[in-house]
């Protein structure tokens, strides 16, 4: 098949944690034709969707792990499979990158489904499941959101369509900096904020787990640093080995069915202790950790529910 992957500049991934990387690697194995571009070089052109960008191999060498050919244009209608995997911010950019690669649908399949990568964003797609979440408040009036911190006391606050725990604040019972926040915050977005009752359970860790064609795979724990709440692998956190829990079964057993039928084919979704906090399907990681913890092949289990809906 031929396989394009639109995400962040391949060439400096680190090539052991990445998911993207995993991905293409099996790709090659299983003997696919690999191509990159970044999302800055996707155009719509009276009809078509270009994209300028490379033909590439890998291998697992640091600093060495891509060797690109020469910049070309393509047409992605004549690809089998583009991989949306840039990072967010889930911003206007990222936005129109998925309304470009809708117009693809019955010619390439995009995975995961632009459409719904586009309407389920990571926090938003959660209040659909209110009974499997923290308490949880999407605002933007300082006021209100001191309502609900006046109800829980503990609240995480973060921005709505953050990532890679940037932005992420714990203020307690007794913390006075919520306008402060709020201000600084306010002040260089329109976003609204979401806030969540604080889950002492974090402290264990905030279990990844990886779902493929909405069916769980294996999970990893993530453990934040010392004096540190948030447990993302970006800022500290420290991934340990871990199974799913009965809980964990139970949540996807309800979201998994949804993320089938609207072709989120590879998802992270995030659990402390007994709550859904967010479903990941932008540009979702954790496969390699999960990988090496479990001795099984991840990367092959999507390539091969990929290849099963091409077939």
């Amino acid at each position: 098949m031929k396989i394009a992957f639109q995400m962040d500049p391949i060439q400096s991934v680190d090539i052991s944690a990445d998911s993207s990387f995993r991905l293409a690697e099996e790709a090659q194995a299983r003997g696919h034709d690999l191509f990159f571009y970044s999302p800055d070089k996707l155009a719509y052109d009276e009809g078509r969707i270009l994209a300028k960008g490379h033909s590439f191999t890998v291998k697992r060498v640091q600093g060495d792990h891509v060797a690109l050919g020469p910049e070309e244009q393509v047409d992605l209608a004549d690809f089998d499979v583009i991989w949306l995997r840039q990072d967010p911010p889930f911003d206007m950019h990222y936005i129109t990158s998925t309304h470009l690669l809708d117009r693809l649908a019955g010619q390439a399949l995009v995975v995961n489904d632009p459409f719904w990568v586009r309407n389920y964003p990571e926090k938003l797609l959660v209040l659909d499941f209110p009974d499997l979440t923290p308490p949880t408040m999407i605002a933007r009036d300082l006021e209100t959101i001191k309502s609900f911190k006046a109800r829980y006391g503990d609240v995480i606050l973060k921005p709505l369509y953050g990532n890679g725990g940037a932005g992420v604040f714990r203020l307690d019972a007794n913390d006075r900096n919520l306008t402060s926040l709020h201000e600084l915050f306010t002040g260089f977005s329109r976003e609204p904020l979401i806030v969540q009752k604080f889950l002492p359970d974090v402290s264990a860790g905030d279990k990844r787990v990886i779902l493929v064609d909405g069916d769980p795979v294996g999970a990893i724990n993530r453990v934040p640093a010392a004096g540190e709440t948030r447990s993302n692998m970006h800022v500290g956190g420290r991934p340990e080995k871990i199974g799913l829990s009965e809980r964990d079964l139970e949540i996807c057993a309800r979201i998994g069915p949804l993320l089938k039928e609207k072709g989120q084919v590879f998802v992270g979704i995030d659990v402390i202790g007994d709550y859904l906090t967010e479903i990941n399907v932008t540009s979702p990681t954790g496969i390699q950790e999960l990988e090496r913890f479990d001795g099984v092949n991840i990367a092959e289990k999507i390539w091969q529910a990929i290849e099963a809906k091409l077939s």
